[in-house]
C-alpha cells in the first residue's frame, strides 16, 4: 500500500492507494464511525461490513436527493452519532457524493472519508471536496467543497463491477488525459478496457496516475476559480444530457467531450476530434447521439459555470491541453444548433 497526504487550504486528504478495506479500521473505529452505501455494493461485499454501524441507500443517481439527505441524518440520530463519529461512504459517485455532504451538515460537520467501489469513483468523484445532491434536472445545484480526511483504495472491490460500470469510470479517465496528458492519452489509445482489466498493476498504476492528475489541479484551485473548471471538460453539455436522457454519467460526459471537440474546432483550431472520438469508441463509449438540442440547452444554460450571459467552457487547444473560454450563451446556442 501506498500513502500519499495531499494539502488543501481548507485541510488534508490522507490517500492509501492499492490499499485493502480491512484497513479502515486502522483509519475510523468501528465504535464511532457509520458506513454508508447501497444495495448493489453491500449485496455484492455483504461481509466487509460485519461489526460496522451501516446505512444502506437505495442506488442509483435518483436517489442522490434532499430526501435521502434527510433519511439518513434520521438514521444518523437514531444511532445517536455524535461530533467525534466519522462518515465512511463506500460506493460509486452517488454514494460519496452523499456521504461528503450529509457530513458537512450534520451537526455543522464531522469527519468523513471514502472506499470507492468503482473506477468514476476512484479517479474522480471521490477526489477534491466537491460533494452535493441534485435539484429536479439540476446535477449538483447543492452543495459544499470540504475535503475528506481519507481515501482508501481496494481494487479487489471492482471485481463486482458491471460491465457498463467500467467504460463509465473510462470516461473520465479520458477526460484527464484529454486536457493534461498526451501521454497518458497515448497510453489509453494503444490500450482498451480488456487490458486494463486483465492486470491490476497497470490498471493499479492508471488509477493512481489519475488521481494524482486531480489532485494537483485541486491543489492549485480549490475553489474553481480557474483551473479547476478545465475538469469540466465535457461535463457543461454531458450534465444536461445526463438529467434529460437515460444514460450513465460515463456515457454523457463522453458525448459532452465530442460535442466540446468541434466546439473547439471553432473557436481554437484543435485538429485532432477523430482521434478523440476513436479512443472514446474503443472504451465501449458513445461519441454521437441524437437529442433535443433546444430542451438541453435550456438545461445546460443553468449550469454552475454560468455568469449572466456567458459560459465559462472547457474546450482542448490539442489533446493534452485543455483551455477555459468565455462563450456568450447566444453563441454556444448557434453552434451547439449546428453541429
Amino acid at each position: 500500500m501506498k500513502k500519499i497526504t495531499a494539502r488543501f487550504s481548507g485541510g488534508s486528504t490522507d490517500f492509501y492507494f492499492s490499499g485493502r478495506f480491512g484497513y479502515l479500521r486502522k483509519i475510523a473505529d468501528p465504535k464511532s464511525a457509520v458506513l454508508l452505501t447501497d444495495e448493489h455494493v453491500y449485496k455484492a461485499h455483504a461481509k466487509l461490513f460485519s461489526g460496522w454501524n451501516t446505512i444502506v441507500l437505495k442506488p442509483g443517481e435518483e436517489y442522490k436527493v434532499q430526501s435521502t439527505v434527510d433519511a439518513v441524518v434520521e438514521e444518523l440520530i437514531r444511532m445517536e452519532a455524535d461530533r467525534k463519529f466519522t462518515l465512511v461512504g463506500v460506493g460509486g459517485g452517488v454514494v460519496t457524493d452523499l456521504a461528503g455532504y450529509i457530513a458537512a451538515v450534520y451537526m455543522r460537520g464531522i469527519r468523513f472519508g471514502f472506499v470507492p467501489t468503482s473506477i468514476l469513483g476512484l479517479v474522480d468523484a471521490s477526489i477534491g471536496g466537491k460533494n452535493g445532491i441534485d435539484v429536479g434536472p439540476y446535477k449538483n445545484m447543492v452543495g459544499v467543497i470540504r475535503q475528506p480526511s481519507f481515501i482508501l483504495h481496494d481494487l479487489s472491490l471492482l471485481r463486482s463491477l458491471p460491465e457498463q460500470e467500467w467504460s463509465n469510470g473510462f470516461a473520465e479517465i479520458i477526460k484527464h488525459a484529454a486536457i493534461k496528458s498526451a501521454g497518458l492519452f497515448t497510453e489509453l489509445s494503444e490500450a482498451d478496457l480488456p487490458v486494463f482489466r486483465s492486470q491490476p498493476k497497470k490498471l493499479s498504476s492508471l488509477i493512481e496516475k489519475n488521481a494524482l492528475i486531480k489532485i494537483s489541479v485541486v491543489k492549485k484551485d480549490e475553489f474553481e476559480k480557474g483551473e479547476r473548471r478545465m475538469l469540466n471538460f465535457g461535463h457543461t453539455l454531458g450534465h444536461a444530457l445526463e438529467t434529460q436522457y437515460e444514460l450513465l454519467h460515463g456515457q454523457a460526459v463522453a458525448i459532452g467531450m465530442t460535442y466540446a471537440c468541434h466546439i473547439s474546432e471553432k473557436l481554437t483550431g484543435f485538429r485532432q476530434t477523430e482521434k478523440v472520438v476513436k479512443t472514446l469508441e474503443q472504451y465501449g463509449l458513445p461519441a454521437y447521439a441524437q437529442f433535443d438540442k433546444g430542451k438541453v440547452f435550456s438545461i445546460l444554460k443553468m449550469d454552475k459555470k454560468r455568469e449572466k450571459k456567458d459560459m465559462h467552457y472547457i474546450l482542448l487547444d490539442r489533446i493534452g491541453k485543455g483551455s477555459v473560454h468565455k462563450i456568450a450563451l447566444r453563441q454556444l446556442e448557434k453552434i451547439i444548433q449546428a453541429i
